[in-house]
C-alpha cells in the first residue's frame, strides 16, 4: 500500500497511474511545460497527494497554498510565484492563471538539478519569500534521514500535518514514497484518529508537532487505547518547534516511549536530527551525514563550541541548502554566503559530542540584559516546568538600566486559578540564573500564532 487517506486506498501502480493522469491534464488544460510553476490548494484529500506525486514525475513545480491563506497573503504568494494555473484537486478544478508577477531570473543554484517545490516562508516577520527546494535537496535529506531512523518500506507513517509545509509534504508525503513505506495520512487531527492509524498493524513512525503531542498526551491519561497505540509506535517524531521537557517526561510516563526530536527550516529541510530510540530532552541531536553545522558570531566569524556555555548563529552547509529565493537574489546572498553556509538566524549551542540545542531566533530571542546574553528559549523552557503554565513567549525590551530587560508572556494552565507573576518570575531565577528572571511576566488567554501555529514574536514586540 503506497497511501492511504480516510477509507481510501491506492497501492503504488494505482498512485503511479493517478498521479501520471493528473499530470498529464495539467498539462493539457494550462500547458504546465516542466520547470512551470503550478500553484496547488493543500485541501486534506487524497486527490491533493497525487496532484503534487504527478507534478514531481512530470517536472511541474508545485506550489503549495494553504487553504486558509488570508487574502493579502494569497495575492502577494500568487503575484511572486507567477504560476500558469491554479489547482483545486479536491474539487477537480484546474484554472490557467495570469499573474501580474515582474519578469526576473530564476534564482542562483548550487546545482543544476530541477526545482520540485517552490515553499513560501511562514511570515513570522515581512512578506513571505517563496523557497526553491530541488530534486537534489530532496532526495539527499531524505536518504540522510532514512539512514538516521533505519528508515524503509516496512514503515507506515502515520501524520496529520498540512501539505503546505515541508514536515507534512517532503518528510511525510514525498519521505514515504521515497522509501517506499504507507503513508496514513490523517485528514483531520484528533488523538482518536491517530490513535486508529497507529494500530493498523506493522511498525509504524509518528510525524507529530510538539501541540498534538500534548493533546495526545492529555488523551492517553484518559484513555489507555491512546498510550497503548503511541506505545506501539516504533517512533515518535516530534518537530517544528522545541517539545518541552514536561511533555517528553509525561508521555514517556504515559506509554513508556520517548519523543526523538529533529530540526530545520524550510530553506535547509532537515539539519539535525536525534537518531532512533536515542532521546536527549532539550537536544535536536548531531548534524545528519553529510550535513556540516557550526556556530558563528554576530560577524559570521566561526566560534569553537563550547557546550551550553558558547551561544552563536546556526550555519548548515549540505546538499539540503535550498537553491534560494524566487525572485529575490539580494536576500538569497545576505542568507547563503559564496561557501553555500546558509545562515539560519537561529540561536544554538553545540556540546563536544556534536548534538545541538535550539535557543530560539536570533532576531527575537537573543536578549542582551545587563551585560549578559539570554536565549529567550530557555526562559520559555523554564516557565514551561511550572505546573501552573500551559505555555509561554519571552521577548527583549528595551530598557534604559539594562538595554534590554527579559518580558514574559504566559497562558496559565487554568484560567480560573491566575499564578502570581512574582513566583514565575522567581521560578525562573531558581530554574537558570538570577539574571535569566523575566522583569515583567504578563499572563494572557493566547499567544499570537501564524497558520503553522508557531508564535508570532514581533507582534509581542509591538506590544
Amino acid at each position: 500500500m503506497a497511501l492511504r487517506v480516510g477509507d481510501r486506498e491506492l497501492t503504488y501502480a494505482e498512485l503511479a497511474s493517478a498521479a501520471r493522469a493528473s499530470a498529464a491534464r495539467i498539462q493539457a488544460e494550462a500547458g504546465a511545460e516542466r520547470g512551470a510553476r503550478v500553484a496547488v490548494w493543500t485541501h486534506p484529500s487524497l486527490e491533493t497527494a497525487v496532484t503534487i506525486a504527478g507534478n514531481a514525475l512530470a517536472g511541474i513545480v508545485t506550489v503549495p497554498l494553504n487553504p486558509q491563506i488570508g487574502e493579502a497573503e494569497r495575492a502577494h504568494v500568487l503575484a511572486d510565484a507567477a504560476p500558469c494555473a491554479i489547482v483545486d484537486a479536491q474539487a477537480g478544478e484546474i484554472r490557467p492563471h495570469a499573474s501580474g508577477a515582474r519578469e526576473s531570473a530564476e534564482p542562483h543554484r548550487a546545482s543544476e538539478v530541477d526545482p520540485v517545490l517552490v515553499v513560501y516562508t511562514s511570515g513570522t516577520t515581512g512578506a513571505p519569500k517563496g523557497a526553491v527546494l530541488t530534486a537534489r535537496n530532496i532526495a539527499s535529506n531524505l536518504d540522510a534521514l532514512a539512514s538516521r531512523w533505519r528508515w524503509s518500506e516496512a514503515d507506515t507513517i502515520v501524520h496529520a500535518l498540512p501539505l503546505f509545509h515541508v514536515h507534512g509534504l517532503v518528510l511525510g508525503l514525498f519521505g514515504a514514497l521515497r522509501a517506499g513505506s504507507t503513508l496514513d495520512w490523517v485528514e483531520r487531527f484528533s488523538p482518536d484518529g491517530i490513535a486508529a492509524a497507529l494500530g493498523r498493524g506493522g511498525p509504524t513512525v509518528l510525524f507529530a508537532v510538539p501541540t498534538m503531542y500534548h493533546r495526545l498526551a492529555d488523551a492517553a491519561d484518559r484513555d489507555a487505547r491512546v498510550a497503548r497505540a503511541l506505545g506501539a509506535a516504533r517512533l515518535l517524531v516530534s518537530g517544528s518547534a522545541p517539545m518541552p521537557l514536561r511533555e517528553h517526561e509525561r508521555i514517556a510516563r504515559l506509554t513508556g516511549r520517548s519523543v526523538i526530536e529533529r530540526y530545520g527550516l524550510t530553506e535547509t529541510l532537515i539539519d539535525c536530527a536525534m537518531p532512533a530510540h536515542e532521546a536527549r530532552p532539550g537536544l535536536v541531536g548531531p548534524a545528519l551525514d553529510g550535513i556540516e553545522v557550526r556556530l558563528v558570531d554576530d560577524a559570521r566569524t566561526p566560534i569553537e563550541p563550547g557546550g551550553d556555555s558558547v551561544v552563536g548563529e546556526i550555519a548548515v552547509r549540505g546538499a539540503n541548502v535550498f537553491a534560494g529565493y524566487l525572485n529575490r537574489p539580494d536576500d538569497t546572498a545576505r542568507a547563503r554566503d559564496a561557501e553555500g553556509w546558509f545562515y539560519t538566524g537561529d540561536l544554538g549551542t553545540i556540546a563536544p559530542d556534536g548534538w545541538v540545542r535550539i535557543l530560539g531566533r536570533r532576531a527575537t530571542d537573543l536578549i542582551k540584559t545587563g551585560g549578559f546574553k539570554v536565549g529567550a528559549g530557555e526562559v520559555e523552557s523554564a516557565l514551561l516546568e511550572h505546573p501552573d503554565v500551559a505555555e509561554a513567549a519571552v521577548i527583549g525590551a528595551p530598557d534604559d538600566d539594562l538595554g534590554e530587560r527579559i518580558v514574559a508572556f504566559v497562558v496559565p494552565r487554568d484560567p480560573d486559578r491566575l499564578p502570581d507573576p512574582r513566583a514565575l518570575a522567581d521560578h525562573v531565577a531558581r530554574w537558570l540564573a538570577p539574571h535569566k528572571r523575566p522583569r515583567d511576566v504578563e499572563l494572557v488567554r493566547e499567544l499570537p500564532r501564524n497558520a503553522m501555529g508557531k508564535i508570532q514574536k514581533h507582534r509581542l514586540v509591538k506590544r
